[in-house]
């Protein structure tokens, strides 16, 4: 009467998934230094954590007496499980089994797990290899017609990004739906020489266009990691992704109805960081190194930068100080000095979206001589992607907090905080702000002084020279046009401070935003 003839063919079924697609397609999978998607799943999560679910859906064959002949998994293998002791949705393309495409799946595990972190409100991470669910024309072949392209499903995709984090990381080539699915993410990755993504692979692209390319030439990390800024970071290989991902979940609340998790705080709050008295040159066109400063005012090695290839006037990314997770933004002078190009203000949209959605309070450390001027600057759009980014940061509310380090001009400059709120922030002595640079606002505001003079560069040097002594930031305080200069070697301890406070309101606002994904 016992039921066990039953769960030992269960056994039998989850056995042959294990096995993917066979020794041989397993073996080549290998020998392209590639891992499989259970060694993926197996080296991303806690030891033994990984709870399967749907681990016997696929094809299977049967005689005329039903009994069982032969079996084929599914290309997508789908579970919960720990990393670093907090609970995750995790899915992955089995590459293995006909590449990933749509035409070897059954079923929809991939919007299943999209559903299970939705309603669990779980972080979703996706191992994502091939077309990650997208089409095949074996399709048409298989069932005899033709079919309208639909999303299935697209309102949980979109729902996810504004109720838990979600992680995407191109394991391989990855096409179509795939990459689609790898853009819609808070965090995603490509590992060096290894992953490409692309709306559409080379043989698609040389039927359509009549010409071969390579496949990191059409869409390598060194285009999107580096370039387009569809992916945010690339590693060197697949271990390094997993620690990764690992790293970014642990900056992050499961869900939004959560604040962030406190980690460790053994660096001291009141630590003084003498190297920061001399951070910023004297000379006004002389660079720095501006990470140097964000890691000597955050927790020692907490320091976890996103996107550092793409939109490079703009260092962001995430750190603790104290313990506490928070965002942080720098502008990095070494990159058009520092002035915001569209790239680098679609990146700051981007993440003050990703820190407001998941109450991470902000930190912007400032050196901002606005916003990139020049014919290639309108061209790509500055002002258009520049004022979405403004928006981003006026529609935040989160805490934040402005540090200006050397230059904040115009209407950039200006968006280093909201000017109607209480606009909480510090100034270092090298501060230096107005509408426009001295040495370029003098050229416009007089203009027929300087060209009627016998000699006209003495002249605006002259005028230089006169408004220089306007320029100092201890003459801005005089007038409580800045609320507080401080020794550069007290920002951490001012910020520390902060973000406890910081902390005391984000407890008191958790839940979703209105806007979930900005258009």
């Amino acid at each position: 009467m016992s039921w066990q003839k039953e769960i030992d063919e269960l056994r039998k079924r989850e056995a042959i998934a294990r096995r993917m697609g066979g020794a041989e397609r397993v073996k080549r999978q290998h020998d392209n230094n590639r891992l499989t998607v259970r060694e993926r799943i197996d080296g991303l999560v806690d030891e033994g954590s990984f709870h399967e679910i749907g681990a016997i859906a696929g094809r299977a064959e049967y005689d005329g007496a039903g009994a069982r002949q032969s079996f084929t998994p599914t290309n997508f293998v789908l579970g919960t499980a720990d990393i670093n002791g907090r609970r995750v949705v995790v899915g992955g393309d089995d590459f293995t089994v006909r590449g990933g495409a749509a035409d070897a799946k059954v079923g929809d595990k991939s919007g299943y797990g999209e559903k299970y972190a939705l309603e669990m409100r779980l972080p979703l991470v996706r191992l994502i290899d091939g077309s990650g669910g997208g089409g095949s024309v074996k399709t048409i072949e298989q069932v005899g017609y033709s079919y309208i392209p639909a999303l299935h499903g697209f309102d949980t995709t979109m729902a996810l990004m504004g109720h838990v984090p979600v992680v995407c990381a191109c394991m391989g080539s990855v096409a179509g739906l795939g990459a689609v699915r790898a853009t819609i993410s808070h965090f995603s990755l490509m590992v060096k020489n290894s992953s490409q993504l692309f709306v559409a692979g080379p043989p698609v692209v040389e039927r359509g266009l009549g010409k071969p390319v390579d496949k990191n030439e059409l869409g390598g990390a060194a285009i999107h990691a580096h370039g387009s800024g569809a992916v945010d970071n690339e590693v060197e290989n697949e271990r390094d992704a997993f620690q990764l991902i690992a790293r970014f979940l642990s900056y992050l609340p499961q869900n939004v109805w959560e604040t962030p998790p406190r980690g460790a705080a053994d660096d001291p709050p009141g630590r003084r960081e003498a190297s920061l008295i001399a951070a910023i040159p004297r000379d006004r066109r002389e660079m720095y190194a501006v990470r140097d400063i964000i890691e000597a005012v955050l927790d020692r090695d907490s320091w976890f930068e996103i996107s550092p290839g793409c939109g490079r006037p703009l260092a962001a990314g995430l750190g603790r100080l104290h313990g506490w997770p928070v965002g942080v933004m720098a502008n990095d002078c070494r990159f058009q000095g520092g002035a915001m190009d569209a790239d680098a203000s679609e990146k700051m949209m981007r993440f003050i979206d990703l820190c407001d959605t998941f109450h991470l309070p902000v930190v912007n450390l400032v050196d901002n001589p606005g916003f990139l001027i020049g014919v290639e600057a309108e061209k790509a759009g500055t002002v258009r992607l520049g004022s979405r980014a403004l928006l981003a940061m006026y529609q935040s509310t989160v805490p934040w907090v402005s540090v200006i380090i050397r230059r904040c001009y115009g209407v950039a400059g200006a968006g280093h905080g909201k000017s109607n709120g209480l606009n909480l922030r510090y100034a270092w002595p090298s501060a230096d702000w107005g509408s426009l640079p001295i040495e370029g606002g003098v050229q416009a505001a007089y203009r027929r002084d300087i060209e009627s003079a016998p000699d006209p560069a003495a002249r605006r040097r002259e005028l230089e020279d006169m408004l220089e002594a306007y320029r100092s930031p201890l003459r801005t305080a005089e007038a409580f046009g800045v609320e507080e200069i401080i020794d550069p070697r007290d920002t951490r301890p001012l910020l520390c401070d902060w973000a406890e406070l910081a902390y005391r309101i984000t407890a008191t606002q958790t839940g979703p935003k209105r806007r979930i994904v900005r258009n």
